[in-house]
């Protein structure tokens, strides 16, 4: 009986050695199909791609000279995710709110495509620093408004954030008095 045992046992690990080298063999395959099809995918990809050259003799004159308008904007960004990052970093520990995670907004993945030339990647990392700022900027300003003054404005607010409709309506002073502590201590729960 034992040796039947034994040789069962030594059957199944063989199957399952046999079914492991299968699982192996279909996996790399699908690995290298996948590198076969990443490199085709590449090469359709950098057919639509412009070069330097034929990109600038394209570009408008009038576009051309407002560019360097346009990359002065750099300073501000700059200067603003600064200043919002030390904020956040030492007011928002006292108010008891929680962080915005800066990396959250941020998000810089564009120039990776083959498609785009050099000026083109560098005006797709602009564009994306500048809206992942005003992002970022716009959390912390939305949870800085629901800690000090969650009141909804009299008027319309055209794209409101996502705290605004928890906001307390305008002119309800009971409502603000009563549910003010109650909002700020939605943030204390979220630390937690």
């Amino acid at each position: 009986m034992d040796k039947n045992i034994d040789e069962l046992l030594a059957k199944i690990r063989a199957l399952q050695d046999e079914l492991e080298d299968e699982y192996r063999q279909t996996r790399d395959e699908w690995l290298q199909k996948k590198i076969e099809l990443a490199e085709e995918f590449q090469r359709q990809q950098r057919r639509y791609k412009t070069g330097l050259f034929r990109f600038l003799l394209r570009t408008r004159l009038l576009v051309a000279l407002t560019a360097p308008l346009i990359y002065l904007g750099w300073i501000p960004f700059l200067l603003m995710d600064l200043f919002v990052t030390v904020y956040q970093a030492i007011c928002f520990p006292v108010y008891r709110i929680p962080k915005v995670k800066r990396s959250e907004y941020l998000v810089f993945d564009r120039q990776d495509l083959p498609y785009l030339n050099i000026i083109e990647k560098f005006n797709c990392f602009y564009c994306s620093y500048g809206n992942g700022v005003a992002a970022y900027v716009r959390e912390v300003a939305a949870r800085t408004e629901q800690y000090w003054c969650p009141i909804k404005h009299a008027r319309r607010v055209k794209a409101a954030h996502e705290l605004y409709p928890n906001f307390y309506d305008f002119g309800d002073a009971e409502a603000y008095r009563q549910g003010l502590n109650r909002l700020r201590q939605q943030f204390e729960d979220e630390a937690r």
